[in-house]
Parts: structure tokens; sequence; C-alpha cells
């Protein structure tokens, strides 16, 4: 269990403008993702140190968007005026999971603009939804070296999450201790006034660190 990614859902400004607003914020471009066509969502990535990226996403105007809950919850985040949907953990069997959540995951595909497409599978987008300081976990089919972390660099890592919310809480969604995901990355936990869920993530940066 390890920390895979964070989506961030794009703003008015759709998916390049939301892309090219954090690119330029961190001095790094983000590259083309793909659509999930399962979820009737598109996204923009920027990889990043640890084996961990950043993924900007944004809903396209498709069925599969009002029917998966990724698209739901992407829609509903862009619809607020965008801004971090949620962090994801990523495992080696998802079956687990499964049990213990009492449903089945749901498979995911992304085709990259070069052809080539990534598999996975993902559980538990329904508790980000109901809970958006809870991440999502995916479990990847595609072998390690599509993994969209690739081409990442030392120079560019996740320093630290903000997220207002209740460790306890997500403790027991994971399983086992907040920490153990986590690894290196500090993670500040403030009490929720409103919303709970991922307030702001800081970036190490060949510039110093900065905060999105």
């Amino acid at each position: 269990m390890r920390l895979d990614h964070l989506s961030y859902a794009a703003g008015p400004d759709g998916l390049a403008g939301t892309a090219q607003r954090i690119g330029g914020l961190l001095g790094r471009d983000f590259s083309e993702g793909g659509i999930h066509p399962r979820f009737g969502t598109r996204n923009m990535v920027l990889p990043l140190a640890d084996h961990t990226y950043l993924e900007v996403v944004e809903v396209l105007d498709h069925p599969a968007s009002d029917k998966a809950p990724f698209g739901q919850a992407v829609r509903a985040r862009s619809a607020l005026g965008g801004g971090w949907l949620g962090w994801v953990i990523a495992v080696d069997d998802i079956a687990p999971l499964e049990r213990r959540l009492g449903r089945e995951s749901v498979a995911g595909n992304r085709r990259r603009p070069d052809g080539t497409e990534l598999l996975w599978k993902q559980i538990g987008v329904n508790g980000l939804i109901s809970d958006p300081q809870l991440p999502f976990f995916v479990q990847w089919l595609s072998p390690e070296g599509l993994h969209p972390s690739t081409g990442g660099v030392d120079d560019w890592s996740l320093a630290c999450l903000e997220i207002a919310g209740d460790p306890q809480r997500v403790s027991e969604w994971l399983g086992e201790t907040v920490e153990a995901p986590l690894e290196d990355v500090k993670v500040e936990w403030v009490a929720p006034h409103g919303t709970p869920g991922i307030i702001a993530a800081q970036f190490q940066t060949p510039n110093g660190l900065v905060r999105v």
C-alpha cells in the first residue's frame, strides 16, 4: 500500500488551462494522458519522484460520466470551480479491499496519445464522494514501465499534503495506520471547517517549495 497519485479537477479554464496554470507554478509541463472511456473523463499527467504522479482530470460530455462514480466526482468538483479531488493509494492486490468494502472493484483503462493502453482496477470512489478526506484504491494491471510516474525525476516531488479531516477516520478506511502508505510524505491534518478533503499539496521543485 503506497501513495500512487493526486487528482485535481479542472476548473473553468478547462483541462489544458488548469494543467498549464499548475505546470507554470511547478515549472514543468503536463503531458496529454488520454480518455477514460468507462468513466467519461480525460486527464493530463505530471510524473513525480518516488513512483508518484499528479493528474488534472476533466469530465466529458459523455453518458459514462453520469453513471460512473469517478465521473460524478469529477463533475461535482469542477462544478464548484475545480480544485483538489482526492488522493489515490496503489495496492498489489485489490481483492482484500473488495472483501472488506463488500463490493467488487471496477475496471479502468486509458489509451495514451501514442496508442498504449493502460489498465487497472479501482475501488472506493463512493467513499471519496461521501467523505472527500478518504482516498480510493487502484491496482495497476499494466507493466510497471507504463506507470504514469515514468519519467519522473527527483527534482520534482510531493513534500506535504494538507488534509482537512481526521487521521483516525482515514486509518479505519485504510485498514492500517494512515502513515503506512505515505512513507516520506508529510501530512498536516487540519480540523475541517466545512467539507473535509485535500486543502493543498506542497511540491519540492528546483525553485523551492511550491504550494498548490
